[in-house]
C-alpha cells in the first residue's frame, strides 16, 4: 500500500464559476509536488470528464494509477459540488480508490496563501437569499490559520464588517465591494492540502458543505380520480 504522502491524488474543484481538475503527485521526500491542472470558466459548460482526462494526459498517467480522489465540498454550487462528489462515489465504486472531502472556503485561503496575500482576511461566499456563507483566516508567509469558523451571515453583517475595515476575498466579483479580491478555489491548492492526510472517507459520506437547515415538504398523498360511471 503506498504512503499517503506519496499518493497519486486527483482532485476535483466545482465548488465555483471557475472548474478545475488536477492530478497531484510526489515521486519521494524532499522532492517539490508535481501539479497538472486544468482549469475551466462558465461553470455549467465544462465537461468533468474531458477535464479528468486533460489532466490525466499532462499527468502521464492513466486512471488506474490514481489511488485517491480529493473533493472540494463548498459551500458554493450546490450542483457543482454534487457533480464532483457523483464522479468521486462512482470511481470509488469502479476501482476502489480512498476518497477525501475538504472545505472549499480552506481552499481559498490556501490560494490566497500561495498568490502572496498576507494578514487578516474574511473567506466570503455567496449563499443566495442575500446571505453569505463567511469565515476568517489569518495569513502569513508560510501558514495560514482559521479565526473564525465558517457560518452563515447576513448581507448587512458582511456589510457593516466591510466598513469597519474586514478584507474580503473570494470567488466571485460582487460589486457592492469595491475592494473585494477575487480569489478562486483551484484544485491543484486542493490536491496539495490532501497530501499526508489519512480521515478518508466512503463516497456514501461525502456531502456537500451546505450550513442551512434542509427543509422538506411532504407532498400530498395522490387523490383517487373518479372517472365517469359506466
Amino acid at each position: 500500500m503506498s504512503d499517503a504522502s506519496f499518493m497519486k491524488i486527483l482532485a476535483l474543484e466545482f465548488s465555483s464559476s471557475q472548474r478545475s481538475v488536477a492530478v497531484v503527485q510526489a515521486k519521494a521526500t524532499g522532492f517539490p509536488l508535481q501539479v497538472s491542472e486544468v482549469v475551466e470558466t462558465g461553470g455549467i459548460g465544462t465537461k468533468p470528464l474531458a477535464m479528468v482526462e486533460a489532466a490525466l494526459r499532462q499527468a502521464q498517467l492513466e486512471r488506474e494509477q490514481i489511488e485517491c480522489l480529493a473533493v472540494g465540498l463548498g459551500p458554493g454550487s450546490y450542483n457543482g459540488v454534487r457533480t464532483a462528489i457523483a464522479l468521486a462515489q462512482g470511481w470509488q465504486l469502479a476501482v476502489g480508490v480512498k476518497l477525501l472531502g475538504l472545505s472549499s472556503a480552506e481552499c481559498i485561503a490556501a490560494e490566497a496563501q500561495s498568490e502572496g496575500l498576507i494578514g487578516q482576511v474574511a473567506v466570503l461566499i455567496d449563499a443566495q437569499r442575500g446571505d453569505f456563507y463567511r469565515a476568517v483566516y489569518e495569513i502569513s508567509a508560510s501558514d495560514y490559520k482559521e479565526r473564525e469558523p465558517l457560518a452563515l451571515t447576513s448581507a448587512s453583517d458582511v456589510t457593516a464588517r466591510h466598513q469597519a475595515g474586514e478584507r474580503l476575498i473570494g470567488p466571485e466579483v460582487l460589486n457592492r465591494f469595491a475592494d473585494f479580491r477575487v480569489v478562486f478555489p483551484r484544485a491543484g491548492v486542493l490536491g496539495r492540502l490532501a497530501v499526508g492526510r489519512c480521515d478518508f472517507v466512503p463516497g456514501e459520506q461525502l456531502e456537500p458543505i451546505y450550513l442551512r437547515p434542509t427543509t422538506f415538504v411532504k407532498a400530498a398523498a395522490p387523490g383517487i380520480v373518479s372517472g365517469p360511471a359506466r
